[in-house]
């Protein structure tokens, strides 16, 4: 095929694809696969080439694994028990829940990934909100906010990270020592916004001592000795991340492991455990992948490469934050899963082409995608999660109330991201 109109193909059906995909009207695990499925019918990608080079196992395997174990945890009621504790520490107290609350999902999405604290945390929230009598949608869009960026902290947290954690072969405790601080530093900061905004939406009555004493943590627990298992394998499982370079271990190993042990110790059936594995997130990102596979094999990420470089005159730090801000805004409008495929290459090939390593590319694309995904509704997937379930719950959310509140918050928390990334690697 000529190359100049193969050039051209690998544009358009890259470009077809990510239309439908942020339209959402056929689901986009049907479109990555189609898109997939056109650039090997097209010959822009041979099969041989999508299985062993452009789909990353990986990604896959860590995800699957995560899924898993997540799944035996969750069983053993350890989130609705976690839901009630929060109710009885707060007192029925709007600003003292909707804080705990937002800590409870900062820290899950961090540790069990930013999709499954949102499933988890979601149903609690509007179950606890109908308890205390309280309207939900502030402590809701407080959790939206804080699954997105608390997942930043870590490499399991977001998708963006996983998939950045694993194409540049970053380990677990880089994520943690170069990102935590300031995720840290930009939830406080948002959940105090938050709370300002909604001062006035979140008086409550105090539950009474009978009330509380009403409550019991224990019973929402189904089976104590599952849960005490699965949670030391789940801690297990997060301390093997933090030393699976020492033995050199993919993440995928170790998730793996983890998952196969969770099934052994807390005599789970194999089959059920499957199940629980979100094939339709995983299928998803094999299409993307040879999707993103086609524009490399075609010079489009290349081409891209050479024109950011003359755009920033070879400058790194201006670079930095071209990638942040790029990243934060797109991924607001944008799923920030396709955005971050699609920019991996990309920055692989700035470096080669200057010759650099330099990690704090990959900080910035981090912060801005997933900081970014807090902009609008469709920004990641824990804002569709959480607003569906507050529709559930008769509290409906509009696109542009949601945007109104969330995007100057994003927009903020992309400016602290900025100076971070100033004074850490630049000052």
């Amino acid at each position: 095929m000529n190359e100049a109109l193969s050039f051209y193909l690998t544009i358009g059906i890259f470009t077809i694809t990510y239309i439908t995909i942020i339209l959402d009207k056929i689901p986009r695990t049907i479109c990555a696969l189609v898109g997939g499925g056109m650039m090997i019918y097209c010959h822009q990608v041979t099969q041989d080439r999508a299985i062993k080079e452009f789909i990353d196992f990986n990604t896959l395997g860590l995800l699957a694994g995560m899924m898993i174990l997540i799944s035996i945890v969750k069983q053993s009621g350890f989130f609705e028990a976690m839901a009630l504790w929060a109710v009885k520490k707060s007192r029925g107290k709007g600003t003292v829940l909707l804080i705990l609350l937002s800590a409870i999902t900062g820290i899950g999405a961090a540790l069990i990934d930013s999709v499954t604290a949102s499933l988890l945390i979601a149903p609690m929230t509007t179950s606890i909100c109908r308890m205390i009598r309280i309207n939900p949608m502030p402590i809701m869009i407080s959790e939206v906010l804080m699954s997105n960026i608390g997942g930043t902290a870590l490499m399991i947290g977001n998708p963006p990270n996983v998939m950045i954690g694993s194409s540049a072969n970053l380990e677990f405790m880089e994520f943690l020592k170069n990102l935590a601080p300031v995720v840290a530093i930009t939830m406080l900061l948002t959940i105090f916004i938050i709370l300002l905004i909604y001062r006035n939406s979140l008086n409550s009555r105090e539950l009474s001592e009978n009330e509380l004493q009403g409550i019991n943590v224990r019973s929402a627990i189904h089976d104590m000795k599952s849960m005490r298992r699965s949670l030391g394998v789940l801690g297990l499982t997060v301390f093997g991340f933090v030393i699976h370079s020492n033995f050199e271990l993919q993440s995928a190993t170790i998730a793996m492991s983890g998952a196969i042990l969770a099934i052994v110790f807390c005599k789970v059936d194999p089959e059920e455990a499957l199940k629980e594995i979100d094939m339709n997130t995983l299928l998803f990102f094999m299409g993307l992948f040879v999707l993103v596979g086609g524009l490399e094999t075609a010079g489009v990420i290349k081409m891209m490469a050479r024109q950011g470089i003359t755009l920033v005159d070879g400058d790194t730090k201006t670079m930095t934050f071209v990638i942040l801000i790029l990243s934060g805004i797109a991924s607001a409008f944008v799923d920030n899963i396709p955005f971050t495929a699609t920019m991996i290459p990309l920055i692989q090939d700035m470096q080669n082409m200057m010759g650099i390593q330099a990690n704090y590319l990959w900080w910035s694309l981090s912060l801005g995608a997933c900081f970014g995904g807090n902009g609008t509704l469709i920004g990641a997937s824990p804002n569709v999660i959480i607003i569906a379930e507050a529709k559930k719950a008769g509290v409906n959310i509009s696109f542009t109330r949601f945007m109104k509140v969330c995007f100057p918050i994003m927009m903020l928390t992309l400016v602290i991201s900025g100076i971070y990334l100033h004074l850490r690697y630049f000052s």
